[in-house]
């Protein structure tokens, strides 16, 4: 069992799919949490519904400052940051490479890839500080996704996104090894997460057929429950996983394998 009593998380993305449950999961292993959302209601509502110390910041992930204003109100607040989950992305609609919308491509680099960068800029000094002081190690995971290790037909813009997130992770890992910070990427296929379920949703009477298409190229032969996701979260975000570092795990129902 996952030990993450007094930990401090800082958490972005907090009220999507991903973020609302990786938050009550933290909550309930005794972390305080550092929680931040571009909805900023949506982000007081999750944070006044949680049995723990919580400290709130929303704020548009794209932007460098919000980023060091996180790790500063986790310092301030709590004294430090354990474990950062950069998990704040969006996704585009399914659409040949040549129909992207320039304005569309340029807003998902912004978020999926520029957001990272900017909060392990951000985070990367903190924790190498605090190992320096004290020796206590930090872990970030940044949410990417099985189309930052494969190819993703439809969602070109995304997956060159992901792989930039897969290999800022990757990078960051080398460089810090030494350091006192594990960096990985948690890899999900498609889950049952908002974000998926809308697109569902949106095609009506065809909804079985779509999510057919969703699943068809995965070997289970369905989408991920979040739990599932939660689950490979908490294994690369564990203390215990101390000599994890750099890796990407594929939460994805054997589709990455082929």
């Amino acid at each position: 069992m996952a030990d993450f009593e007094d930990r401090v998380v800082l958490l972005t993305g907090a009220t999507g799919g991903f973020g609302q449950a990786a938050a009550r999961f933290f909550t309930g292993h005794g972390a305080r949490l550092v929680l931040s959302d571009l909805d900023a209601g949506g982000l007081s509502a999750l944070a006044n519904g949680l049995d723990c110390e919580a400290e709130t910041l929303p704020g548009d992930i794209t932007d460098p400052e919000l980023s060091e204003q996180l790790v500063k109100a986790a310092v301030e607040r709590f004294g430090r940051v354990d474990i950062a989950i950069n998990n704040a992305g969006i996704a585009h609609d399914m659409m040949p490479l040549p129909k992207t919308p320039l304005d569309v491509a340029q807003k998902i680099i912004n978020v999926d890839l520029m957001g990272v960068f900017y909060a392990m800029r951000a985070q990367l000094p903190a924790m190498e500080h605090r190992f320096r002081e004290t020796g206590e190690t930090g872990a970030i995971v940044n949410i990417a996704s099985v189309a930052g290790v494969v190819g993703a037909p439809m969602l070109s813009v995304y997956a060159a996104a992901k792989h930039g997130v897969v290999g800022l992770t990757k990078s960051a890992a080398l460089e810090y090894a030494r350091r006192g910070v594990r960096v990985n990427a948690l890899c999900p296929s498609f889950a049952r997460t908002p974000m998926v379920t809308g697109f569902l949703d949106a095609a009506g009477d065809d909804r079985a057929a779509a999510e057919a298409g969703l699943v068809r190229a995965i070997p289970m032969g369905r989408m991920a429950e979040v739990d599932e996701v939660i689950a490979g979260l908490a294994f690369l975000a564990d203390p215990a996983s101390s000599f994890v570092t750099g890796q990407t795990l594929e939460i994805d129902g054997g589709l990455s394998a082929g």
